[in-house]
């Protein structure tokens, strides 16, 4: 049976001598892998640039529960990428977010508010002139909401975010997986803002490098099988 769907493609693999096996996040599935038999022909009706990690696709295709590779009938890019393959610090967060992505979204269930979430951030990076020093601080601290670890909001400003408890705390706890000031203020900031006023938000290389670090700590702390992010190097140097 045939399905309508958008898709946000993570990764693709050549298959055969034509063929490509694409792993797509797809709104109404989850995450699927779908062969595309000839997307490596010149006249391919889905081209394999098509493929490309965190392109945006309308598409067509077959589910089968229990079926482990599904196929895809029709794909178009719906926005096509205009900037992120061709600029070098969106490309580098691109990278990141994918790695990243590919991760988390393997045991998730279709979700379309976390999809929506996915699409519209992928379309705010593509299309924006701002700094983007603070997209993929901002970008994993509201993605935790869609995953169920969104930090506790406390009512006063204590000193403290406790990583493993998700909250606010006056009291340093007798673990090291805790953010301290002037971190935990940049972490409350970074909670209240949204993309386009995520370059307001000032801090040093340094800062950010440490804030990064522990939103993956903190991630690793609730998502079971999250671990090393090999991009990490790739965006302290392009923000170095």
């Amino acid at each position: 049976m045939l399905h309508k769907t958008r898709g946000i493609v993570l990764k693709s693999t050549n298959y055969s001598e034509s063929s490509v096996v694409a792993q797509i996040y797809t709104e109404h599935f989850g995450l699927q892998s779908y062969l595309v038999n000839g997307a490596r022909k010149p006249k391919a009706k889905i081209r394999s640039g098509f493929l490309q990690a965190l392109h945006p696709l309308d598409m067509v295709v077959t589910f089968k529960d229990n079926n482990g590779l599904q196929r895809i009938s029709e794909a178009h890019q719906v926005p096509p990428l205009k900037t992120i393959p061709y600029d070098i610090v969106k490309s580098s967060l691109a990278i990141f977010l994918n790695e990243v992505l590919y991760k988390i979204l393997r045991e998730q269930a279709g979700d379309p508010h976390l999809f929506e979430y996915l699409f519209h951030a992928i379309q705010w990076l593509d299309e924006s002139e701002k700094n983007l020093a603070n997209f993929h601080l901002v970008f994993l601290i509201n993605l935790s909401r869609f995953l169920g670890f969104y930090p506790v909001e406390a009512a006063k400003n204590y000193p403290y975010f406790n990583l493993e408890a998700a909250t606010f705390s006056n009291q340093l706890p007798e673990h090291p997986y805790v953010l301290q000031e002037p971190h935990t203020s940049l972490f409350r900031k970074l909670m209240a803002t949204e993309f386009n006023n995520s370059e307001d938000i000032k801090m040093s290389t340094k800062d950010r490098q440490i804030l990064l670090e522990k939103i993956i700590d903190y991630y690793r702390l609730h998502l079971t099988n999250f671990k090393e992010v090999k991009s990490l190097y790739i965006l302290e140097e392009i923000f170095h």
